[in-house]
């Protein structure tokens, strides 16, 4: 969940893992802590922005089309994912966790569930949205509710279990060395086998699961939109082509990077070399964050329909802003019964 500053001895006894050197990075900690105090604003913006889009679709939106399934799960996942942020932020000022070990266990198993679902979510409706595009009336028969249930419980499942190296290994433990209360992975009295096979798990889990998997999907996904378009005649379509090379290019900046530093925690490296990672967690970790605080609010509003009934809320909120806003009236009954393709040719991606 945080930077883990110290090593741990994995030898062949079963008597627990034990600090062997600590490894100071207080250069680190000090940048985690000035950045932190974004965690709070990024919690207060997230909660607005997507507690807006919940708003629009139940407004405006019927609840059980595939792609508002699918949103709704979508702003769920940031919303858990972003309960953890005010936690970490103080953990991270403090450099001292004061909120107990059950909340230890509990934030770092919710950072880990919203953060992981939300990648998954993307992928889910990047594919359904090729779904869409790609085979248009074909695919109708396909993205039926009960499809969009059973991803979304699937990715819930997935991600639920993928949680459980996290929850079992982090915990509190006291630091005489520093006299401060630390949240984070931290064996106790678990067998070396048991902690060395958890962490591969949550290596492997990573890496092929929250990484090349919704890597894949994405980039081919969004490289088939882009073909099926520049071969329509859709007028927007060199818009809507842009449109998707910014998306594909932020998930690239904000989620790779991440990744990568992530999967390069051995456990066993050099004081120096950890430091190192330890900059490059601040910096990555942040970029992803602020990525899965907006991509709720970026896939929602990039579209023209959403951006028409939030003029039309803000209108009806501010009668005053009639003169300076152009509303397209949509009655809610005939709203979201056009097909994605229709969606697409509005720039609804």
């Amino acid at each position: 969940m945080e930077n883990v500053t110290f090593d741990y001895n994995y030898g062949d006894d079963n008597s627990g893992d034990k600090l062997v050197e600590p490894c100071k990075s207080d250069g680190a900690n000090y940048l985690g802590a000035q950045i932190s105090f974004i965690y709070y604003f990024m919690f207060l913006f997230s909660l607005v922005g997507n507690g807006l889009v919940l708003v629009i679709i139940y407004r405006f939106e019927r609840l059980t089309t595939v792609t508002n399934i699918l949103l709704l799960n979508l702003v769920m996942s940031s919303l858990v994912f972003m309960s953890s942020l005010p936690f970490l932020g103080v953990y991270n000022q403090l450099y001292n966790w004061i909120f107990g070990n059950v909340m230890c266990k509990i934030v770092g198993s919710v950072y880990f569930l919203g953060f992981n679902s939300s990648v998954l979510f993307l992928a889910l409706l990047t594919f359904d949205r090729h779904l869409g595009v790609v085979y248009s009336l074909e695919a109708l028969q396909m993205r039926s509710q009960r499809y969009a249930f059973l991803c979304c419980a699937v990715v819930w499942l997935v991600s639920s279990l993928a949680c459980t190296p996290s929850m079992i290994l982090h915990r509190t433990f006291y630091h005489d060395t520093d006299k401060t209360t630390l949240c984070q992975e931290f064996p106790g009295n678990l067998k070396n086998t048991t902690v060395t096979h958890l962490r591969n798990s949550a290596f492997y889990i990573q890496l092929f699961v929250f990484l090349l998997f919704p890597l894949i999907v994405i980039v081919y996904c969004y490289v088939r939109i882009a073909i099926t378009i520049i071969s329509s005649k859709l007028v927007t379509k060199f818009k809507t082509v842009r449109l998707i090379l910014v998306i594909v290019l932020l998930f690239f900046i904000s989620w790779i990077p991440y990744n990568v530093v992530l999967l390069t925690d051995h456990g066993h490296q050099a004081c120096e070399e950890r430091k190192r990672r330890g900059f490059a967690d601040q910096v990555t970790r942040n970029l992803a964050y602020i990525y899965f605080c907006i991509s709720p609010i970026f896939y929602t509003f990039v579209g023209q329909k959403f951006q028409n009934y939030f003029r039309q809320m803000m209108v009806k909120r501010f009668p005053g802003l009639k003169k300076y806003i152009s509303v397209d009236q949509v009655s809610r009954s005939n709203m979201s019964t056009t097909s994605t393709q229709n969606e697409l040719s509005s720039d609804k991606l």
